[in-house]
């Protein structure tokens, strides 16, 4: 530093002083992923992580986001995506966190009865966060929505089904049915071929969780890699028969689109959306970049597909109308029912015809991607061709 700046800069200081000057600058970002040590009675024994960006205003909308097995709060924080949106649109953000003591994987206990019950366990201890929130940090009660990966994402089916007075929405990444598995042994046969039920089957799990309850049901997203071999993604159907049948909607859906990344979306009555990640494995979808539809970190469990939370933002209406998606999809109305043949068959002869594809022993229709059960010559089903290498299951109708 030259001689005369080393004397002229006290000089300058006291000057300041005197009349009184303050010096403006950028103020540093304030907001953190925050612990919260007290937040009810915490039957599951969870952490509470919450996020409130800077300015957050009175009434805004809350996000509960939970990571999957090995994985903690701020992993998920920091790679999903959700932070961003969160400042650019200011709404808060719950992150639950499993302790090892509770599982020695880090996975929330989706398949212990204890913990996916009304009013117990680990389900209760999510619902205590959000009450924690809406009284401290103002939010509003209508507009609380939850999503989570793998045992994140059957948790999330766990809260949208024990809780549905509580969220509006849930989006499912790589996630299983509620009440799929109730030890830890179905867990792993669960995750991987699947369990196939009817969605009536299905249906009446979700009901039973909170008996008598006639109020609105949330909308619910289901987002799945196809080349997932940890949870198998035959549980997107599953999940997709379990929430069609609890909403009311038929398991044809009205209208298909494709999203960036191979994604493809079917659109069941606006209720319950399915989003297929051609080609991903295990993850949540990311897409790092700056552009605003751009997101997260690229990982083991985050894979550079799409923004899957930029999308689930838009969809649960998190933006306020302030951006349209770039690129956002038309969406085309899918064909109906008397588009081409109906065809009985065994489920060998359907896969052998080109209608449907097996994989782990199971079969599926080809398009729908619904369950058709054992690949074998003894269980048959329809199939009704309604567009391109599209078939749904109609056993009533062939």
């Amino acid at each position: 530093m030259p001689r005369w700046l080393r004397f002229i800069l006290p000089a300058i200081a006291v000057f300041a002083t005197a009349v009184g000057l303050t010096v403006v600058s950028t103020p540093a970002y304030a907001a953190s992923l925050t612990t919260v040590s007290s937040f009810g009675s915490n039957p599951g024994n969870l952490t509470m992580y919450s996020y409130r960006p800077d300015g957050l205003p009175a009434n805004a909308p809350l996000v509960v986001a939970m990571h999957g097995c090995t994985q903690n709060a701020t992993d998920y924080f920091t790679n999903a995506g959700w932070r961003k949106y969160a400042d650019l649109w200011r709404f808060a953000l719950v992150l639950p966190e499993q302790k090892s003591a509770n599982n020695s994987s880090s996975c929330f206990n989706w398949f212990e009865t204890g913990d996916t019950a009304r009013g117990a366990g680990e389900a209760l201890s999510v619902k205590q966060m959000v009450d924690y929130a809406a009284t401290n940090y103002q939010v509003d009660r209508g507009r609380v929505y939850v999503t989570g990966l793998s045992a994140g994402a059957a948790m999330t089916a766990v809260m949208l089904a024990t809780y549905p007075d509580v969220f509006a929405g849930g989006a499912i990444m790589a996630g299983l049915p509620y009440r799929c598995a109730t030890s830890t042994t179905s867990a792993f046969s669960c995750m991987n071929p699947g369990v196939d039920k009817t969605p009536a089957a299905w249906g009446d799990l979700v009901r039973s969780a909170y008996s008598g309850y006639s109020g609105t049901r949330p909308r619910v997203s289901i987002w799945h890699g196809t080349s997932d071999t940890t949870v198998a993604p035959a549980n997107a159907t599953e999940l997709r028969d379990q929430w069609t049948n609890v909403l009311g909607v038929s398991q044809t859906p009205t209208a298909t689109s494709s999203l960036p990344g191979g994604t493809s979306l079917a659109n069941y009555g606006d209720k319950v959306k399915v989003y297929l990640v051609s080609g991903m494995t295990h993850a949540t979808p990311v897409d790092p970049g700056s552009a605003t539809e751009q997101c997260g970190t690229a990982g083991t469990y985050y894979k550079d597909t799409i923004c899957s939370s930029y999308y689930q933002a838009l969809d649960w209406g998190l933006n306020g109308g302030v951006v349209t998606p770039t690129g956002s999809p038309t969406a085309s109305p899918s064909p109906t029912p008397t588009a081409g043949p109906c065809v009985r068959a065994s489920n060998y002869a359907h896969v052998t015809a080109g209608r449907a594809h097996q994989s782990g022993g199971y079969v599926y229709a080809n398009g729908s991607n619904q369950a058709m059960g054992l690949y074998n010559v003894f269980t048959t089903h329809g199939l009704q061709q309604t567009g391109a290498n599209y078939y749904v299951v109609a056993d009533t109708a062939c």
